[in-house]
């Protein structure tokens, strides 16, 4: 079972809280940063839940504009006031907080530039802090950059890992592939994805290692509806798998990410469907005749691809009765879709 935090927020204490009351999540980060007529009792009071009290400043990507000796004194409220959970940037002076069994600490970098080329020494110098949990969230560039983080967060110590933007999607929503200690929903931070959509469409709380990882892959993906009749399907029938978006243009790195992270099978769209067809090792005949996949699955012997599209072409203009032999057709575009089309 994966736990999801809802990351909630308010320009006043007022909607802060009807944000925290609202909240369907197992747990809430109270992002206090940006509440005008902040009362940390106030926002922790009557909670149902456990929460991260979060107060993020202006140079590490929150709303907090005023002195850091202020923002610490309203984590050093948190602590006081029993919250379950505080997150502490890295750069900050962790000597300015009491210290106090009820409360952990999450130790966070975040970096919204990309995957630093520090990222390892950062992480064991924030190992070397002693915080209860670490965590790193960087901007994802590329799908490769996921399988980065997991490798630089192979420890021991708890953890989370994040990866921000589409491409990081997967960190967000099978947070148990990097062994996070939990993943976050809302609107807080870019690539996130709301908690509806996670706890409804992609079930992440019932995700597992036993569960099976099936996508789309291509670049973009933000207009696919794949991912919600995919998972509509899966949760009828009963199935434990996941249809996630695979964003990159990269037929190489769809297939390393793909075996690293044991993906069963894949939707392949553009600008990826001639390209994947000369990296799996056993296609049908209309994959061989029009050049391109579709669609790929991991076989005994490796990736096998099939073509759909040619049927999904044909099929709307037979049900109609239009017979294409003898016809004077036009064909626009010049992608896989096309190669099928023609």
């Amino acid at each position: 079972m994966s736990t999801i935090v809802e990351t909630v927020t308010g320009d006043t204490l007022a909607g802060l809280r009807e944000a925290r009351d609202r909240a369907t999540a197992g747990m809430v980060e109270l992002r206090l940063d940006g509440v005008r007529d902040l009362d940390v009792a106030g926002a922790l009071a009557d909670r149902r839940v456990p929460v991260v009290v979060t107060c993020r400043p202006t140079w590490e990507g929150g709303r907090f504009d005023g002195s850091e000796s202020d923002r610490l004194a309203i984590l050093a409220a948190a602590i006081d006031l029993g919250a379950e959970y505080i997150d502490l940037e890295w750069r900050a002076d962790r000597r300015a907080l009491p210290r106090s069994e009820r409360t952990r600490v999450v130790l966070s970098n975040h970096d919204f530039d990309g995957v630093p080329a520090d990222i390892r020494d950062r992480t064991r110098a924030m190992l070397g802090e002693g915080a209860d949990i670490v965590k790193i969230a960087v901007r994802a560039d590329r799908l490769s950059d996921c399988l980065t983080l997991r490798e630089v967060l192979a420890i021991d110590t708890p953890h989370i890992a994040i990866a921000m933007g589409s491409a990081g999607h997967l960190t967000r929503l099978c947070p148990w592939l990097f062994g996070s200690c939990w993943t976050y929903g809302g609107a807080a931070a870019p690539g996130q994805v709301g908690v509806r959509d996670m706890q409804r469409l992609y079930r992440v709380e019932a995700g597992s290692a036993a569960t099976a990882l099936y996508g789309i892959a291509g670049q973009p993906l933000g207009h696919s509806a794949s991912p919600a009749m995919h998972n509509a399907a899966f949760a009828q029938l009963g199935l434990d798998a996941m249809y996630v978006t695979f964003e990159t243009a990269d037929a190489d790195e769809l297939i390393n990410v793909a075996d690293a992270f044991g993906v069963s099978g894949a939707s392949i769209t553009a600008p990826l469907k001639p390209a994947v067809f000369t990296r799996v090792r056993h296609v049908d005949a209309l994959a061989e005749d029009t050049g391109a996949v579709n669609t790929i699955r991991r076989g005994r012997g490796g990736w096998e691809g099939r073509n759909f599209d040619v049927a999904g072409f044909l099929a709307p203009l037979e049900q109609r009765g239009r017979a294409l032999a003898g016809t004077l057709a036009v064909v626009l575009g010049a992608g896989g879709s096309a190669r099928t089309a023609i």
